[in-house]
């Protein structure tokens, strides 16, 4: 008998449920008479946020999913990772739930910022990597969420409707290379799956825990346990947050009356017990309080270097980047992310960096003093209100910048006071207990940049009040339009109103909200500035362009455009970013456009600009690294892991509704760019595309004659860096099957391969082929097949920049 089957032997039923059940938001249940702690567990995947939601507790903020998978760099990937484990352990944290392992079927997909790529293979190699960084440091990962929650759409309840191959080949391939991995914990998904919910399927047990020898782990989704029965006999082994009221005693009782046997209790509590040895659960806290966030320039230099390694070189005529500084004197910035660094994505991902750099802020660090930095918005972006930032308001009880929150009970006495400087409130700083909580207050004096009619308001749910110097301008009950977790604990619903303000003006504001236990805490005071009109912006843009010897237009999303909880409506831009561009680019025939979102937007016009860059959501050394790139001081080494459309018409794979509840994945295993070659239809930019600043030319593919069934195999491409300077490329394989009896993508990604030369260089580069690149599932037989025959490999920069192919045998 092993130590954890004693451990379990010594507990009883009840004992046994307690510690599957959850124990609060991000705790699971300690258990003393095994000397066991609480299991901590905390979002990821781009920083560990802890427990606690809120600005104080502070955290590293990496570039994106996207940016890291754009990287195509396991080394980079798996150096980050042991980043986020060292955050995790300063925070006390066991658990990160990261990464998240879902595909960019479509373009459209909320989240994508979260996940890596739309292709199985490159998302698996990324996503290894990722848990091994973070499980060589004591923390356990968390492939995530398993499996088919690829859009967010009705994500709760919807039914993905994917067919056996599919599922195995595509959507599950990403988990099976965590699992492959030694990743100690994946997370069953909200939705379902041909008719049964995730956290009650099958698929659990097989093949996660079956065929691919999984020891680890399944936790549920925040919230995703909604019975007893079905999760408690099937391969979910924690339910959270907790306690859950649909195990514990409830699950207790089911094993009484035999629905469900003791036996798979035992296997749950013994999985969790091996993952809380695994992650030091059972030693004894340090009970000393956490470090600051680390800020020294090794921690940066990472931060800023990963973000460079994922941005991606669209287009470069002319070669207009890099700019050289010594032949500039004035630059033009532009753009409503230019000053302003959209960091990161939104919802529950995010986390409170201690500082961010934006664009304008690097660029300005970069610069040499002669040269001239310009900056106007030139478009408006934004729907929901800004939060008020203490630069504009001050406490008024202590008089010091920013907020003053309160937290009352039901006979309107304080219980708990804090000042804050910012007015976007999700949590109280202390873990404090406000259980009897009634109301949150947040009030402030408030000081008018501009004159005009200002847009004053209240985000959150249940009573809200909002008074400006003692008068009442909005009072109602805002009734949830959501029961989705984001919605409710981090983007819930706002009210507005009109208050003519002139410039520096004070005005003491004062904001409420009950608090009801189905509706969180969240809760903002926020207050926009009178707008002008769009076309006096573009003109103040273009203007300023003019006078410019090189412009830089910094355009992308928001968080109410592109975050968790919601799809995106369409790809465009939002606001008039595509006519600030256009207007621009004709003023001024120097422009380079940097795209600042998580995932592919449309760019109607790329055409007319000399240069376009992707930054996706870079984290907190973002502009830093932008500089770097712009300036040559860094190579753009991303390739794109997503196929980028041109219009929304060509997309192969684009609505994300469900019909009637259920959402049909009728492409099969054409997803990406596999979907794109078999509608015959040219996207903007392929996927794998990326120019670097090197020029590469690819001279040979070198395959073995034969290939047993089963085996991996080695093709040797060589490529020559025709370029003036040192350069990366990713050299790409992909298979193809012409005379294939059963249907197969037009072509798929074998292999890919990193390669740095100097000019002139030529290098062989070998690219490793695992046997299950030839193999497909025979759903007759139940198991992996390889179909003997002829495979074409094709070799190039993306797939649809191929120059090499060659023939080989397998079987």
């Amino acid at each position: 008998m092993t130590t954890i089957d004693r451990l379990v032997a010594g507990l009883d039923l009840k004992q046994k449920a307690r510690l599957i059940s959850g124990g609060s938001t991000f705790r699971t249940t300690a258990e003393p008479d095994l000397g066991l702690g609480p299991v901590v567990t905390s979002d990821g995947p781009v920083g560990v946020r802890g427990e606690r939601w809120d600005e104080s507790d502070t955290a590293l903020l990496l570039p994106s999913a996207s940016c890291l998978a754009a990287s195509w760099d396991e080394e980079l990937v798996a150096e980050l990772g042991g980043l986020l484990a060292a955050e995790a352990t300063r925070k006390g944290v066991h658990l990160l739930l990261a990464p998240t392992l879902n595909l960019h079927r479509s373009p459209l997909g909320g989240r994508h910022f979260e996940c890596f790529s739309e292709d199985p293979l490159l998302t698996g190699r990324i996503g290894a990597a990722y848990v091994r960084g973070v499980q060589a440091g004591g923390v356990a990962a968390t492939a995530k969420h398993y499996v088919a929650n690829d859009s967010e759409t009705e994500r709760l309840t919807l039914d993905a409707r994917v067919d056996e191959r599919t599922l195995r080949e595509v959507y599950l391939a990403p988990f099976e290379a965590a699992v492959r991995a030694g990743v100690w914990a994946v997370m069953s998904a909200y939705n379902r799956v041909n008719g049964t919910p995730m956290s009650e399927s099958p698929l659990l047990t097989e093949p996660l825990k079956g065929e691919w020898g999984f020891d680890g782990l399944v936790v549920s989704d925040w919230g995703a346990v909604r019975s007893t029965e079905g999760p408690g006999g099937a391969g979910l082994d924690l339910a959270m947050p907790g306690p859950n009221e649909h195990w514990g005693e409830r699950l207790v009782a089911a094993v009484e009356a035999g629905l469900i046997p003791e036996a798979a209790i035992d296997d749950k509590v013994r999985r969790y017990l091996r993952l809380a040895h695994r992650v030091g659960a059972f030693d004894p806290p340090t009970g000393t309080p956490p470090a600051p966030t680390p800020t020294d320039p090794a921690t940066l230099a990472l931060l800023r270097r990963a973000a460079s390694a994922g941005a991606v070189l669209l287009r470069n005529e002319g070669g207009l980047l890099p700019l050289d500084p010594a032949r500039l004197r004035r630059i033009a910035v532009l753009g409503p992310n230019a000053a302003t660094a959209r960091a990161q994505g939104g919802g529950s991902a995010a986390v409170f960096p201690v500082a961010t750099v934006s664009p304008l802020d690097g660029l300005r660090a970069a610069l040499p003093p002669g040269v001239e930095l310009l900056h106007l918005p030139g478009a408006r972006t934004g729907t929901r209100p800004t939060p008020v930032e203490a630069a504009d308001c001050r406490d008024p009880r202590s008089g010091e910048p920013g907020l003053l929150v309160r937290y009352l009970d039901a006979d309107g006495r304080e219980l708990h006071s804090e000042r804050r400087l910012s007015g976007r409130v999700l949590e109280p700083s202390v873990s404090t207990d406000l259980t009897a909580a009634r109301t949150v207050e947040i009030g402030t004096v408030f000081r008018a940049t501009v004159t005009g009619r200002w847009l004053l308001g209240v985000i959150g749910l249940g009573q809200v009040l909002l008074r400006a110097d003692g008068r009442t301008l909005i009072e109602e009950y805002v009734t949830p339009e959501s029961d989705d977790p984001t919605y409710l604990h981090v983007s819930p619903s706002y009210r507005q109103a009109e208050l003519e303000l002139t410039a520096g003006q004070e005005v003491t504001l004062l904001a409420r909200r009950t608090v009801e236990a189905a509706h969180g805490r969240a809760f903002s005071l926020a207050a926009d500035p009178p707008g002008g009109s769009a076309e006096a912006a573009v003109a103040a843009a273009v203007e300023l362009a003019r006078s410019a010897d090189a412009v830089v237009v910094v355009v992308g999303t928001t968080e109410e455009y592109e975050s968790e909880g919601f799809d995106r409506p369409s790809l465009r831009l939002p606001g008039d970013q595509d006519a600030l561009v256009a207007a621009v680019a004709a003023a001024n025939p120097a422009t380079a456009v940097v795209v600042n979102s998580g995932g592919p937007v449309l760019l109607p016009w790329r055409e007319q600009v000399r240069a376009v860059l992707l930054g996706w959501f870079p984290g907190q050394e973002g502009g830093h690294a932008l500089a770097d790139v712009l300036l040559g001081r860094a190579e753009p080494g991303g390739r794109l892991p997503t196929t980028w459309p041109g219009t929304e018409a060509d997309v192969p794979v684009l609505d994300t509704r469900p019909v009637d509840g259920v959402l049909t994945y009728g492409e099969g295993l054409d997803v990406g760019h596999r979907g794109w070659l078999r509608a015959g239809a040219e996207p903007a930019y392929w996927f794998g595309h990326g120019l670097g600043y090197g020029r590469w030319a690819y001279a040979s593919l070198r395959l073995p004659q034969t290939v047993a069934p089963g085996e991996a195999f080695t093709a040797w491409v060589t490529v020559r860096n025709t370029g003036t300077r040192v350069s990366r490329e990713v050299v790409q394989l992909y298979l193809s099957r012409a005379d294939s009896a059963l249907p197969r993508p037009v072509r798929w990604l074998a292999g890919f391969a990193a390669v740095t030369a100097a000019p002139g260089e030529q290098v062989e580069v070998p690219v490793r082929v695992e046997a299950r690149a030839v193999q497909h599932w025979s759903v007759s037989a139940c198991a992996w097949a390889t179909e003997p025959g002829t495979f074409t490999a094709l070799a190039g920069a993306s797939a649809g920049a191929l120059p090499l192919s060659g023939d080989l045998t397998v079987g």
